[in-house]
């Protein structure tokens, strides 16, 4: 975990597997575009229910080369422990000093998962505080501040303030997905089955692609939500990249 980059996009959730199963759809899309993309794991995910962290750091690595990744790390902060204290706010800060990514997106702050909102909350302070030079001084990394936090996987009670066409990636998406082997339905497993664990969970990932997708009249879509104004260039070219509405 040595070395400053400079990233395009950063993906931070708590546990492996989060970030494929809520954007690994666009983060392979960004990747093929030409973007640096790295994704940051909070946890080990040792407190699942399957698996086991060395098991899951393996199926990680995996997933991140399928999405085109440049990097994944973990700082492991505790499964089920993540929490918002002065220890882990310059945890997150010293790494996003270190990958310095222009955008970061991160989990809903009222996502159910307590590791989940603590991880938002976190994300959200840690890139506030990393643009301020005496914050954590002595640790000798230059202050960096993403220009903006992007959320994802939010309560359906929300609108999305953009949704991302992963039509061409999904593909890579699911092979993403299916890299954490340990996780998702296995009729061979001998281990305890989870929610996740069930065939109908990935049903659910796969319906909630479409819908999103459906809103942009395309086959899948990942949703995002922005908390601040978005500065818009060109208002006609984001305007005009909807649906058709004659078809």
């Amino acid at each position: 975990m040595d070395g400053i980059h400079s990233l395009d996009v950063l993906a931070i959730a708590a546990h492996p597997d989060d970030v494929e199963l809520s954007v690994g759809g666009t983060l392979a899309k960004l990747a093929r575009a030409g973007y640096r993309i790295g994704i940051l794991d909070l946890t080990r995910g040792e407190k699942g229910t399957r698996g086991n962290p060395e098991l899951r750091a393996g199926e990680a690595i995996n997933a991140a080369k399928i999405l085109g990744a440049e990097l994944r790390e973990n700082i492991d902060l505790g499964d089920s422990q993540v929490m918002v204290t002065q220890e882990t706010r310059v945890a997150v800060v010293r790494a996003l000093r270190r990958l310095r990514p222009r955008v970061v997106f991160t989990q809903h702050w009222e996502d159910p998962h307590p590791d989940h909102a603590h991880t938002s909350r976190l994300v959200r302070e840690a890139s506030h505080l990393a643009g301020l030079k005496k914050f954590d001084e002595d640790a000798g990394l230059d202050r960096w501040r993403p220009s903006c936090v992007a959320y994802f996987l939010f309560p359906r009670t929300f609108i999305p303030s953009f949704i991302v066409d992963i039509s061409e990636t999904n593909g890579l998406k699911w092979e993403a997905i299916r890299a954490h082997a340990s996780q998702f339905h296995n009729p061979q497993s001998a281990e305890l089955q989870t929610r996740v664990s069930t065939p109908a969970f990935l049903k659910e990932i796969e319906a909630r692609d479409r819908y999103f997708g459906s809103m942009l009249g395309v086959d899948h879509g990942e949703p995002f939500l922005v908390r601040e104004a978005l500065n818009v260039d060109d208002p006609v070219a984001l305007l005009t990249r909807q649906m058709n509405m004659y078809s």
